[in-house]
């Protein structure tokens, strides 16, 4: 049986939230991570080989069931992390003949999501031509997600701060596309080289830590972050 994260000696997280079944704590978790992390559940359908119709039809029928709480109760602790629960769950719906006969059918008669799917295939057709295991999509397009969610949540603090320009400026350093030189940019900027240099380290270690604390939404434990981050960098890569 599972309990609180808190109730463990660390706070709460979106998935622990889950995992413990709380109402309504747990289904408004659920939601927000499957409002974040839809687009690799459509890019693996997708790459199964499910035309973009059937695609959108399976991927929403798949969100609304679990939703529902059908997958939640077969959540396996030992594998901890909503990643890896969630490609299971949807190997065992795609699977399940009932289920994907049920979903082709246009419409289905299934209940609307509290988010939208219908980019979906705008996304996949910008993936690359070359062919991709369902699973590697899938990994890749996770990392993808998580790391879109961080710079997200980094750049909503910027703007909170009336800072947008300066993320835009600083964000290049961060990404590793920064053309300009840092005395050019501090120019610009109206500051020093010195103060620039500290702003940028500051930007990075701040991504860093909001990094470790989106993976930990998706975890049971803390203990499991690193091994996220080891995943992360292996999809990003290609190993």
């Amino acid at each position: 049986m599972y309990t609180l994260a808190g109730e463990r000696g660390f706070p709460a997280t979106r998935w622990s939230l889950v995992l413990a079944a709380g109402e309504p704590e747990g289904r408004t978790a659920l939601t927000s991570l499957c409002e974040s992390y839809w687009y690799p559940i459509y890019a693996y359908v997708r790459r199964c080989g499910y035309s973009a119709e059937d695609a959108q039809d399976l991927a929403q029928d798949f969100i609304v069931q679990l939703l529902s709480g059908r997958f939640v109760n077969h959540a396996d602790p030992e594998k901890g992390c909503f990643r890896a629960f969630l490609l299971a769950s949807l190997k065992f719906f795609l699977s399940d003949s009932r289920d994907r006969d049920r979903a082709q059918k246009r419409g289905g008669g299934a209940t609307l999501l509290p988010f939208e799917i219908a980019s979906g295939e705008e996304w996949y057709q910008r993936e690359s031509a070359h062919e991709e295991t369902p699973e590697r999509i899938y990994e890749r397009r996770w990392a993808r997600a998580l790391l879109d969610r961080v710079l997200n949540r980094l750049l909503d603090e910027f703007v909170r701060h009336g800072r947008l320009d300066h993320f835009n400026r600083l964000k290049l350093y961060l990404l590793g596309k920064a053309e300009v030189p840092y005395a050019e940019l501090a120019r610009q900027l109206g500051t020093s080289e010195g103060a620039l240099k500290v702003g940028i380290h500051r930007l990075r270690k701040r991504y860093r830590d909001l990094l470790r604390a989106e993976i930990a939404e998706t975890v049971d434990h803390p203990s499991q972050v690193e091994g996220e981050l080891r995943y992360l960098a292996s999809a990003l890569s290609g190993r």
